[in-house]
């Protein structure tokens, strides 16, 4: 189906098939009923879920920006603090990378240093650093 073939469905309509769901209708028969992919019934009811109506947004394209705020303050605190949550392990575990990289790199820092203290010192006379040959 391409993009001008696209049907739009209202809000209305998507809550009332939202209900036919949660009412325990069999979702692969409401799906071909309806000529609607089963997919996004499941989408519609998770984003009623998720945001409440003003998630299931009746027109095309990205929300504007009053209905995008009005949609993230619809959603509840416990999802707020879920996010926070989320976004603070997630701190936790960069930091904990840097400290790994920040070993690692102290490690090759030191170890470059100890190979280059035992370098043979150059004197400069433009002659070989190998051990003189023997005399048999």
């Amino acid at each position: 189906m391409s993009n001008q073939e696209r049907r739009h469905f209202s809000r209305d309509y998507k809550l009332k098939v939202i209900e036919r769901m949660d009412a325990g209708e069999n979702v692969s028969a409401v799906s071909v009923e309806l000529g609607v992919k089963r997919e996004l019934l499941y989408r519609w009811r998770s984003a009623l879920r998720a945001g409440g109506e003003l998630a299931l947004r009746s027109g095309p394209g990205r929300p504007k920006r009053a209905e995008a705020a009005a949609m993230a303050a619809a959603r509840g605190p416990a999802e707020q603090a879920g996010d926070l949550a989320a976004a603070e392990r997630t701190i936790a575990a960069l930091e904990r990378t840097v400290g790994r990289q920040q070993r690692d790199l102290d490690f090759f820092r030191q170890a470059l240093r100890h190979l280059e203290a035992s370098r043979r010192p150059n004197d400069g006379s433009g002659g070989t650093a190998s051990s003189p040959a023997s005399k048999r």
